[in-house]
């Protein structure tokens, strides 16, 4: 009995959605109907191991790592073709990562926005330019230290991860409107890094 109602049980941060940032949405953005509101669709975690050509290890360790952090196996991602420049053989292992959807993907984005970000040091906020042009953000991590779900006595070694944030948001406006309300920080206007063209016409 008690099984089945922890079943039932909504992630926060999705019941938080539901009641407070659709109402949000629809006023910002004239929606008449909740379902026409932005909503996060997947996120992704991946780490790149390039060292896993020397020491095959890191990749049982990484895996490990990502998997208690976002509370699902890790998959190993597989070179698809060989390089002979970077000695890269097709087949190899070259990464890990693990996709989530549904109540898991609010679970982990909650921890990530409530716990994890709150830990990084002197961090003024997200780039706010890092959005592909149709919803969909990219961040990037440095270390994965700041997940406590991380023993900090067993890393082996600081290791980085991007996190790709997939929504059904219309354009970048939208989706930067509904990642802000579910507490994704960004920098302010005036802290933001100038683009790449930018700095070109410097």
């Amino acid at each position: 009995m008690q099984k089945r109602e922890a079943e039932n049980v909504r992630p926060r941060l999705k019941e938080y959605y539901k009641t407070a940032v659709i109402p949000k949405l629809m006023e910002q953005f004239g929606y008449d109907n909740p379902m026409s509101c932005p909503r996060l669709e997947k996120i992704v975690v991946n780490v790149g191991l390039s060292q896993a050509r020397e020491d095959i290890k890191v990749v049982d360790l990484a895996a490990d790592e990502i998997s208690r952090i976002t509370g699902q196996k890790a998959q190993i991602r597989r070179a698809k073709k060989s390089i002979s420049n970077f000695k890269l053989r097709q087949g190899m292992p070259i990464g890990v990562k693990v996709t989530m959807r549904r109540d898991r993907m609010y679970e982990f984005f909650d921890r990530l926005v409530s716990i994890a970000v709150p830990r990084i040091r002197d961090f003024r906020g997200f780039d706010a330019g890092a959005f592909d042009g149709h919803g969909n953000y990219n961040l990037g991590l440095k270390e994965q230290q700041i997940f406590l779900e991380i023993d900090l006595e067993k890393a082996d070694k600081v290791r980085g991860m991007n996190i790709s944030i997939d929504t059904s948001a219309k354009n970048d406006n939208e989706a930067k409107a509904l990642l802000e309300s579910l507490g994704l920080p960004f920098r302010k206007i005036k802290e933001q890094q100038p683009s790449k063209k930018e700095q070109i016409k410097k």
